[in-house]
């Protein structure tokens, strides 16, 4: 069975083995065990709630508790920009006229932009290849907004996430090659390293300040513009199914769209609710309702836990068996918050009055 939960200071090795196997283009996610070991414990001290919410790195694993192997990791920062600079390209437009010419232009550019800094990001989501069938993805990715849903006060006002850029089959960044080479003169792996290591005061002195239009790149360049590495995909889709939307920014290396929204318009902070674990909630239902996958977490900082279950919530109770419930660490009686897995379609009912 799988269960996402808050890392711990045992799981080093394991992480280090998950990191292994996500290639370039994800900075927060390097195979460096010092960068990971120095992490973790960011991760460990900010569920100890022992430094302050803008300092704090949320890192979650997925666990196969059948074997004990880390199947998948996600993470949430409490805010970025705060201790290092945080880039960004905001695209915009320039416009250009002559009335004597009878000529008007408008120019798309991109921007040098610290915009996003103090914003809260989900990052580090990666899904081992082994455990990319049926609901293991959803379950990864959307256990952070529970999270967020049961401790909304530990985060700010804007949400962002930042995704990984397009890449050709080689492995190069099509937008890199076409603008960032000659800045920074050096592979885009290298750089990739560089920015992951926190070493991103290159940035600044390197990159221009003045606005770059879009016009003068070469045409593949352009074409990658806002658009997501092709095992990104999936991962845009639940985010945008979350309640997050693409406005224009997107990485200064790879041009991967930086997704946002705020956090008090989140699905899971308008319908996730608190349940009571009820053995007998299921028994006492009424109504014939037809399961649907749900997110059920339990409501312990520290220990934060999360499962999905075919068992559905009612009249405020949740039964879940006993083997959820030791997934979960609770017991009948405690209370926990429960999303449904998948965003309700709304549909339109018709009365017809007599």
């Amino acid at each position: 069975m799988l269960v996402v939960r808050a890392i711990n200071a045992s799981d080093l090795d394991a992480l280090y083995g998950l990191a292994s196997q996500v290639g370039t283009g994800m900075t927060t996610l390097k195979a460096d065990m010092k960068m990971l070991g120095d992490r973790l414990a960011i991760a460990c001290a900010s569920f100890a709630e022992t430094i302050p919410p803008e300092k704090r790195d949320y890192m979650f694993v997925m666990e196969d508790t059948d074997t004990g192997r880390l199947a998948g990791v996600c993470a949430i920062k409490g805010a970025v920009g705060l201790e290092e600079p945080f880039y960004n390209y905001r695209i915009g437009t320039l416009v250009h006229s002559s009335r004597e010419l009878d000529v008007f232009t408008r120019m798309e550019t991109l921007y040098l932009s610290n915009d996003l800094t103090g914003s809260t990001e989900l990052c580090s989501l990666f899904l081992h290849p082994d455990y990319r069938s049926g609901n293991n993805g959803k379950l990864l990715s959307k256990s952070r907004f529970l999270f967020i849903a049961q401790f909304p006060h530990l985060f700010t006002e804007k949400l962002i996430a930042e995704m990984r850029g397009y890449q050709a089959p080689d492995g190069s960044s099509p937008f890199y090659e076409g603008l960032g080479r000659h800045f920074f003169k050096m592979d885009f792996h290298h750089v990739d390293d560089l920015t992951s290591l926190g070493k991103k005061s290159f940035i600044a002195e390197l990159m221009p300040r003045q606005p770059m239009y879009v016009a003068y790149l070469p045409d593949e360049a352009q074409e990658v513009i806002g658009k997501v590495h092709l095992s990104t995909a999936p991962a845009r889709r639940l985010l945008e199914q979350e309640g997050l939307h693409f406005e224009g920014y997107v990485d200064i290396f790879d041009a991967g769209p930086v997704l946002q929204a705020r956090v008090s318009e989140l699905r899971a902070l308008r319908d996730s609710m608190p349940a009571v674990l009820d053995a007998e909630a299921a028994a006492d239902s009424c109504e014939v309702v037809q399961a649907e996958p749900y997110l059920v977490s339990n409501t312990d900082l520290k220990n934060f836990r999360m499962i999905v279950t075919n068992a559905n919530p009612h009249s405020g109770k949740i039964a879940l068996d006993d083997a959820e419930l030791h997934l979960l660490r609770s017991h009948n009686g405690d209370t926990v918050r429960t999303l449904s897995l998948n965003p309700r379609k709304h549909t339109h009912v018709s009365i017809v009055l007599p």
